[in-house]
């Protein structure tokens, strides 16, 4: 079964650029899928329209992001499975996983239907854009299922060693979201509803198509659901919930030094924002190639393929190391340009400039903590990427953000953010190096 994606033999350079690849470009049609949406309310249906789809994104984004974190524990624990060869391990550990989650849709839903408007008062939504963030957000929830389905399909994929089906998957969603936000905002006269359903009937399709395709053609073992085993429930959320809190930790991180931000004015608050919005971008071949790495190395540890798991941690850095520094060089020639295409405040766009300039050539060392985690979590080592997390927001980019703010003013922001990623990188590298990962033991 899928033997043409076993990453337990071969030459590892080429498989890591080969399914890395396709990652790539699945996150990045993702986000071009939030951003296509926001275009078209934005220009059809206004700039509050705008902003109750934004701040609805927002709540729909924390709970993805949590789901995306179980997501890990599937990619971790099915790599493994597919590593060991175990087909009867591999059949079980799909049926838990797809009981726990559809529960999980089902509770979300019911739940984020009935309490949108109540989460979106604790936000301060503002009042003239409550009731369409309202519609918005239940119509969201109500398609959850669909949202976490296809996501999972995917993941599922390329645990087997599949990257290139689930870009397949995404594309098409993104493709009739674009078609489909003017017909049903315009053309049906819908508003904000239609924004809504265009979403979730897009999600809808590529999770139905996922379904068919897995089945039809009979490349994943599921089978019709049945009670999980105890262990089987005990193992997924012993790692699904330390690896969703490591996203939870990772956007409260960002609100924390959004405080930081704050305090020096709106033109630092603007400028800010446009860069996190080219960070957002620049990042997205580090977390393909965190996603490439965990999955190869989990089933090169499933089958005891430690000299393997080396030389993909390697491969790893050094590819990383090549694309993030060609990134560097283009964002430092054309930080302002790019700022540019999002605001035009001159003292904005300066200092938009000047932060990505600074902190350009420090990428590589964010994403060596990719590749790094991504490893030790083909490992199940969930709790321990999630205290780097926290070390790395919370007692590195946070403080120091502070810290030299206060010394070298809104620069220091920049600084203190690049001397975050190097001093973290170091502890991911210690860690790698020095810790019990490599002792863990996820099945008996």
């Amino acid at each position: 079964m899928l033997s043409q994606y076993d990453f337990t033999s071969g030459r590892i350079m080429k498989q890591l650029i080969s399914f890395s690849g396709p990652i790539m470009l699945t996150n990045l049609l993702q986000v071009s899928y939030q951003f296509i949406d926001s275009l078209w309310v934005g220009n059809l249906l206004g700039a509050n329209a705008l902003g109750a789809v934004t701040v609805s994104s927002t709540v729909v984004l924390t709970v993805l992001s949590f789901i995306l974190g179980i997501n890990n524990a599937t990619l971790t624990i099915l790599s493994q499975q597919r590593g060991r060869e175990d087909n009867t391990g591999l059949k079980n550990y799909l049926n838990a996983f797809v009981v726990l989650l559809t529960s999980l849709s089902i509770v979300l839903g019911i739940i984020g239907y009935f309490f949108s408007k109540p989460i979106l008062e604790m936000l301060n939504t503002p009042a003239e854009m409550l009731e369409n963030a309202t519609i918005y957000l239940q119509i969201n929830f109500l398609g959850i299922l669909f949202l976490i389905g296809y996501n999972f399909i995917g993941t599922v994929l390329r645990a087997l060693g599949d990257s290139k089906t689930p870009l397949k998957f995404v594309m098409i969603a993104a493709l009739l979201n674009t078609a489909l936000d003017p017909i049903f905002i315009s053309v049906f006269d819908w508003g904000i509803k239609g924004a809504a359903y265009a979403t979730v009937l897009s999600q809808g399709l590529a999770f139905l198509l996922g379904v068919v395709y897995t089945l039809h053609g009979k490349l994943v073992p599921f089978t019709s659901p049945f009670v999980p085993k105890r262990e089987e429930v005990f193992l997924i959320l012993k790692l699904g919930i330390p690896s969703g809190l490591q996203m939870t930790v990772i956007f409260a991180g960002v609100t924390a030094i959004m405080t930081v931000v704050n305090s020096f004015g709106g033109a630092v608050v603007a400028g800010f924002g446009a860069a996190q919005r080219i960070d957002s971008l620049i990042l997205l071949p580090a977390m393909a190639l965190g996603t490439a790495v965990n999955s190869m190395a989990g089933q090169n540890i499933g089958a005891n393929r430690w000299d393997r798991v080396r030389e993909i941690a390697i491969f790893g850095a050094i590819y990383n190391v090549i694309i993030m520094l060609l990134i560097a060089v283009l964002v430092f020639f054309l930080a302002k340009p790019l700022i540019g295409l999002f605001i035009s405040q001159e003292d904005a766009v300066k200092f938009g400039a000047d932060y990505l300039k600074i902190i350009a050539f420090l990428y590589p060392f964010i994403g060596l903590n990719f590749i790094l985690n991504g490893i030790v979590r083909g490992a199940g080592a969930m709790y321990q990427v999630l205290v780097l997390n926290i070390l790395s927001f919370w007692l590195l980019r946070y403080p120091l953000s502070y810290l030299f703010s206060n010394a070298f003013g809104q620069n220091g922001i920049a600084i203190g953010m690049g001397a975050g990623f190097i001093i973290s990188s170091i502890f991911a590298f210690a860690y790698f190096k020095w810790g019990n990962w490599k002792h863990k033991k996820l099945f008996s």
